[in-house]
């Protein structure tokens, strides 16, 4: 099952990279522009490695807190094995572009969480400094993205603190590839995985491993 999750979270990063170019491409961009007195690699280096360090944070902490509630309640340990085949369907959905079915996670994300972390953002610029590069990168490594989220959700039956960072520092890792190329590369990249079939394909292997996790959730809970 952990292999799985790991590479369930891989491969949603590698698909929603394309998304990721969207949200995050520009603030990286833009970035590098602003601190012309840094080495441009190492500021977009610098700003993803802080990017998967917030991923990771998170994901400890999300998966702390599902574990010691599931160790004390069973029922409550397959309400988020549950939880998670539905947001695997979810995503599965929102990768075919059948429906928006993240959006609404994205703005509960927004209302809860950034629109309170964003404010930190004056404390950061200018950004002049390999430390504050970093930095800035944890910070909008909290931006609401429903894809991130979505893997968060997948870290409440993490087995330990280590498996949830795991499943986020995955995620982040196929989000990469996008995040580092450029030009001419970053197009094609984000044409092949915009392509019907490659979305298609990526799409029915989160809704097959939802629906995977919803049979064996109904079959423990029915038993």
């Amino acid at each position: 099952m952990n292999e799985i999750s790991l590479l369930s979270a891989f491969i949603m990063g590698l698909v929603g990279s394309g998304h990721c170019l969207v949200m995050c491409g520009g603030v990286a961009s833009s970035l590098q522009l602003v601190a012309h007195s840094l080495k441009s690699w190492l500021v977009s280096a610098l700003y993803n490695l802080g990017r998967a360090s917030s991923y990771m944070v998170a994901g400890a902490l999300v998966a702390t807190l599902g574990s010691t509630f599931a160790k004390q309640n069973t029922t409550f340990a397959l309400s988020l094995k549950f939880l998670s085949g539905v947001f695997m369907l979810l995503v599965g959905i929102y990768v075919m572009r059948l429906a928006s079915s993240l959006k609404w996670l994205e703005s509960l994300a927004k209302t809860v969480i950034w629109q309170h972390l964003v404010k930190l953002n004056k404390h950061l610029l200018p950004v002049k400094s390999y430390p504050r590069v970093f930095v800035y990168g944890m910070l909008w490594g909290w931006l609401p993205c429903g894809l991130v989220y979505s893997a968060l959700t997948w870290t409440l039956q993490a087995s330990s603190s280590l498996h949830g960072a795991m499943i986020m520092l995955c995620f982040a890792l196929g989000t990469l590839p996008a995040m580092l190329v450029v030009g001419q590369s970053a197009q094609q990249l984000n044409r092949f995985l915009n392509h019907n079939l490659v979305r298609l394909a990526f799409g029915s292997i989160f809704i097959w491993y939802g629906i995977y996790l919803l049979i064996i959730a109904t079959d423990r809970l029915v038993h």
